[in-house]
């Protein structure tokens, strides 16, 4: 048997990249002023998180299934934000409850209208507001975390960035077994330990960062701990995955070329902002000062 030409085996390995050079394209655009706001936190910080907030609200409405109804993806648009603003007028609890009583009055109004019997609900309408707003509010919160409280906003980022390029060549490059093929069908085993890899050397190199200046956080343990939040940077992922499959949508929008929408590029950040904002507040010290 004559043994096969390695030319078609080259030809998948390169149309796999394909989009390589405009997604890179895209984040060189888009992640500058991002990082910029985060750094210098304030108002720079809230006018993104605000634009965030609106612009993920109408890409979840027209995700959902209300696409054709501009009236409703107007109105999560405006809700969107509002928690963020509650928590700039009233402080923490009044923030928490508002996202809960506007989730439920969303909830109210659209599963009262909508009976038709499709996909469309409004619990997947109104589930919208937590889901983009909570990370959201995390955010904030860890910024606000002094002493660098900055800087364990661009470690977390440069985490999941890593955790997104290292699934993406480990998984193209090696292949191997599917990691959840039922709901996202190009998701290998290898990918998710490229990422977890990555993960872990944006982790040692922050931490070694943090020792040389005032953190004194244990190069090991923050490693270790980037690993985990790889893994929940993927169950992020995952999660969108299987609502983008549920409702037949390939992405949740158009807005950034060679990536989709907002919710394809901040999924890793879903879950990530929650779980690393619940552990320092049970630890009661920022990560990149632990001893």
């Amino acid at each position: 048997m004559a043994p096969r030409s390695a030319e078609p085996v080259a030809g998948s390995i390169f149309s796999s990249f394909s989009e390589l050079p405009r997604r890179a394209l895209s984040a060189a655009v888009i992640a500058p002023p991002a990082l910029a706001a985060v750094w210098l936190g304030g108002y720079a910080l809230l006018a993104l998180v605000l634009l965030i907030s609106v612009l993920m609200g109408v890409e979840w409405a027209r995700l959902v299934g209300y696409r054709g109804h501009p009236w409703l993806v107007r109105a999560l648009a405006f809700a969107a934000p509002q928690p963020v603003i509650a928590l700039l007028i009233g402080g923490w609890p009044i923030a928490l409850l508002h996202l809960l009583l506007l989730t439920g009055a969303l909830f109210a109004l659209v599963g009262a209208l909508d009976r038709d019997g499709s996909k469309r609900s409004g619990l997947w309408y109104a589930v919208g507001l937590p889901v983009l707003g909570l990370p959201l509010l995390c955010l904030i919160w860890l910024r606000a975390q002094e002493p660098q409280g900055a800087e364990t906003v661009l470690w977390l980022v440069a985490l999941v960035i890593a955790t997104d390029i290292g699934a993406y060549f480990s998984g193209r490059l090696i292949g191997g077994p599917k990691l959840l093929p039922s709901v996202s069908p190009k998701k290998t085993w290898a990918g998710l330990l490229g990422g977890m890899t990555a993960a872990a050397g944006i982790g040692a190199l922050a931490a070694t960062l943090a020792f040389l200046g005032e953190g004194r956080a244990p190069v090991a343990a923050v490693a270790a701990l980037s690993a985990v939040l790889a893994v929940v940077a993927q169950a992020g992922d995952l999660a969108e995955s299987a609502v983008k499959r549920h409702f037949d949508v390939k992405d949740s929008g158009t807005l950034i070329p060679g990536h989709g929408g907002l919710f394809d590029r901040l999924d890793g950040f879903l879950l990530t902002l929650p779980a690393l904002a619940l552990l320092i507040s049970l630890t009661g010290m920022n990560v990149l000062q632990w001893r």
